[in-house]
């Protein structure tokens, strides 16, 4: 393997943008990022249901009535 071919591979801070500062590894010196565990919905069970156009509410009504499947296989 030829030497100095490769970056340097280091122990770096990421930061969020809620502020949330934690430790991983890079060839970079610092690295910023929008969005972390602390702060995603689908991690912090805050995760709600865009609906746009009613999309939503036209599903539920539409299958609101159907019938359940009885779990018996068709021949």
């Amino acid at each position: 393997m030829k030497k100095d071919t490769h970056p340097a591979f280091k122990e770096v801070t990421a930061v969020c943008a809620c502020g949330h500062e934690f430790a991983t590894g890079s060839v970079l010196d610092n690295i910023k990022v929008e969005i972390c565990s602390a702060c995603h919905p689908f991690f912090t069970g805050k995760q709600k249901l865009i609906d746009t156009a009613g999309r939503v509410e036209r599903f539920q009504r539409k299958y609101a009535n159907a019938p359940l499947p009885t779990g018996k296989k068709k021949k």
